[in-house]
């Protein structure tokens, strides 16, 4: 019997060799066989990683998506992809799109930073079963002496995070793709003598319609009864489940049950319903990066049993591990101190052996009572260290308490309109431009101490000034400087405050072969100097045009870097904000008249659970207005947004008390902007037009549709034109021609009566 498991693994590689393999086939470096190896090789190298552990899971490796392959899988492929008859260019086209197909939409998985792409669902989707991937990685899995335990997407969640495309509800299609699930459990029971099965079911922790508690019901009753060779568990995370979702799954015959304790203490409450069935118990962190206190938890899984019996307890992650980095091996420049404090996924894997053993009174080696022993030292240095508290800044934020400007937005606009001169449907970009090889090069070079830092902010400056001059040409009206020294939208700030440390690997993937690498906020947070004072003023001093300052709002710095977890994240966000009021400050100061405070993943931060969220909206605003609060009424705050579903959030956004705010809608289509006009939302806004995560060029045609789309729904006095998001993933020979078609749909525009 199984006493530990883990409930997914990064699929990256080490060193990011699926993002390398993705980009070197999509380019056309490396042919499709090329790519399929490299992809093999890497799902052997993760398995092995995780043969330490009784249930390693398999299906959870994808080459862009679980989402997309469960699409696949499900048969559910959107009809206008018909035409497209290799599977391998059906499944990138979904993904990204073509020159003839638009790709399909792309969202945050729950709360956090990955994106998954949204299954579209009408009255004529037709379903068939394609297995081939599952049946294929469990048998090599098998080869391996592992006990696989095959992850797939449940179908409430499934059902619940598709989107219909013709008004249709969803879950209209509940007894086809019933049949289908069952047809697979049928596939997968003639594999083995016995299956372990893991449905992720993040839905459940969210709250529950009647209707999705009936789904629930029906859906766990029909499958736990397909064979008895199959051992199903419904695994939840990143939250608590409520009391009758799980007497709904504890009243059917599935195997396990997966609680997240890290996320959801409040699952300590359900213990006593789940009844004879064995609890996968998330308590190693899935989504921070420090290391867990190893006998702390032991004693917790110790109170568990006196509800659950120890034999029906599974030590587990909280979640999938894709949220983490893959390993520490390669930190080498990062302070000792801290590296201590840190646990990545192999890291992880470490911990839930060692928990997993002191919790089953198993014997213990001396290699494994010494890293007991070094995991207890950590955790001491840790709450203790000097390098964490910052006596002086704890009374510089009791006095930082104004969050209002001194105008409302209604006279504030008048003055910023008659100081800025921009004309309706002012065209602009998101921020970032193209990072090129040239770049990528330019800053490695100084990295590696290969060049000065006088050249490296030479050429730094001779992008920023190509940059300027590509804008004005295309004839933009409001400008950027392109951000082409910052790495990061996070890390750069990061890298200049004090509170934060840099890893060299800790890449973790966001969607597809986009890699990110959070920064570590371990301790409180202060400003050295200006942090992008230097190169805003120098790109303005090269146009007569306004150039925007960019900066990244407190909240997505926030949700966007690894968060020390021995405060509460909103003191941290307020720390953030009052470094982000100062640089405000200097950037006003030396005539910047537009300042953008991005805060891309405001939305992710929300907790998934009604009763939280009142608490979380009230200090992420708080944060963002303590940031903005000292900008003159001249000075226009700019914000953007990605990916958010904004209907339930709406006044919140308005409570933000930003001028203008840019949003990512393009694969959403304008459904998503109708909420802003039903509630009168009163600030001007700036839709994206194009997608920007897709390397075809839209035409002129085809934006000056979407601009007269948006038209139906804003007044033109109202509306800023601009791409979806920041085009730092872009190549130039897209970028260019697609801001040229977009100003002259905007010409066109103008043009008419």
């Amino acid at each position: 019997m199984p006493k530990n498991s883990i409930i997914g693994f990064p699929r990256i590689g080490k060193q990011r060799e699926l993002k390398f393999a993705l980009e070197a086939f999509w380019t056309g470096k490396i042919n499709k066989g090329e790519l399929l190896k490299s992809a093999e090789e890497l799902r052997l190298k993760r398995l092995k990683h995780q043969s330490s552990v009784d249930l390693v899971s398999v299906n959870d490796f994808s080459l862009y998506d679980t989402m997309l392959d469960m699409i696949v899988m499900l048969g559910a492929i959107p009809q206008r992809f018909a035409d497209i008859k290799d599977d391998l260019t059906l499944y990138f086209a979904m993904a990204r799109g073509d020159k003839t197909h638009t790709a399909m939409e792309m969202t945050k998985w729950f709360n956090t930073n990955y994106h998954y792409i949204v299954p579209e669902l009408s009255k004529s989707t037709r379903f068939f079963l394609n297995p081939s991937k599952i049946v294929h990685e469990y048998k090599e899995a098998k080869t391996l002496g592992i006990t696989p335990k095959i992850n797939i997407i449940g179908l409430l969640t499934f059902l619940s995070l598709s989107k219909s495309v013709d008004e249709s509800n969803p879950y209209e299609h509940f007894e086809k793709v019933l049949g289908i699930y069952e047809e697979l459990l049928n596939t997968i029971a003639a594999l083995d003598d016995e299956v372990f099965v893991q449905f992720d079911e993040p839905i459940v922790v969210m709250d529950l319609t009647e209707e999705q508690k009936t789904l629930l019901r029906l859906t766990y009753e029909k499958l736990s009864k397909i064979s008895p060779k199959l051992k199903l568990i419904v695994q939840t995370y990143f939250d608590y489940v409520d009391k009758e979702s799980i007497e709904i799954l504890a009243d059917t015959d599935i195997w396990g049950i997966g609680l997240d304790f890290v996320h959801g203490k409040e699952n300590i409450e359900n213990l006593k319903s789940i009844n004879d069935k064995h609890l996968i118990a998330g308590v190693v962190d899935g989504r921070n990066i420090w290391i867990s206190d190893i006998k702390s938890v032991a004693g917790f899984l110790e109170e568990i049993t006196k509800t659950v019996s120890k034999e029906r307890v599974i030590v587990s992650t909280s979640c999938s591990l894709l949220h983490v980095p893959y390993s520490l091996c390669y930190e080498n420049k990062i302070d000792t101190d801290i590296k201590e404090w840190l646990s990545f996924s192999l890291e992880k894997l470490d911990e839930i052996v060692l928990i997993t053993k002191l919790f089953n009174n198993q014997v213990l080696n001396n290699s494994e009572k010494f890293k007991i022993e070094t995991n207890e030292k950590a955790n001491i240095s840790r709450k203790n260290s000097p390098k964490i508290h910052n006596s002086a800044l704890s009374e510089k934020l009791k006095s930082f308490t104004n969050i209002s400007r001194s105008l409302s937005f209604k006279e504030r606009i008048k003055i910023q309109k008659k100081a800025l001169n921009y004309q309706p449907l002012a065209t602009t970009t998101i921020g970032s431009f193209p990072q090129t090889s040239e770049l990528r090069n330019l800053r490695s070079a100084f990295k590696k101490g290969e060049i000065s830092l006088e050249l490296y902010e030479e050429g730094i400056k001779n992008l920023i000034k190509e940059c300027i001059k590509i804008q004005e040409t295309i004839g933009l009206d409001i400008l950027v400087h392109g951000e082409f020294e910052r790495n990061d939208m996070v890390e750069y700030f990061g890298e200049q405050l004090e509170g934060y440390a840099f890893t060299q690997n800790g890449w973790v993937q966001s969607y597809g072969s986009r890699c990110v690498k959070p920064p570590l906020l371990f301790g409180d947070i202060t400003r050295i100097n200006p942090m992008t004072l230097k190169w805003i003023t120098y790109a303005q001093s090269l146009t007569d045009k306004v150039v925007k300052g960019m900066l990244t709002g407190p909240v997505t710095i926030l949700n966007w870097s690894f968060v020390r977890n021995d405060i509460p994240r909103e003191q941290t966000a307020k720390q953030l904000a009052f470094v982000l009021h100062n640089e405000i400050e200097d950037l006003q100061n030396a005539g910047i008249k537009i300042i953008q405070v991005d805060e891309a993943a405001f939305k992710e931060g929300y907790p998934l659970r009604e009763s939280k969220k009142r608490n979380y909206e009230t200090w992420a605003v708080e944060s963002f207005k303590l940031a903005t609060s000292g900008a003159k009424e001249s000075v226009q705050i700019h914000t953007h947004m990605c990916y958010s579903n904004f209907n339930d959030i709406i006044k919140t956004i308005e409570a933000m008390d930003a001028d203008v705010i840019s949003i990512e809608t393009a694969r959403a289509g304008n459904k998503i902007l109708k909420i802003f006009k039903e509630t009168d939302y009163g600030q001007e806004i700036g839709p994206g037009i194009y997608d920007i995560h897709s390397p075809r060029i839209p035409s002129i045609e085809e934006m000056t549709v979407q601009i007269k789309a948006l038209l139906e729904i804003f007044p033109k006095e109202k509306l800023w034109i601009n791409p979806d998001c920041g085009l730092k993933t872009r190549k130039w020979e897209e970028v260019t021609p697609s801001l040229k078609n977009m100003v002259e749909a905007v010409k066109i525009i103008r043009s008419l009566k």
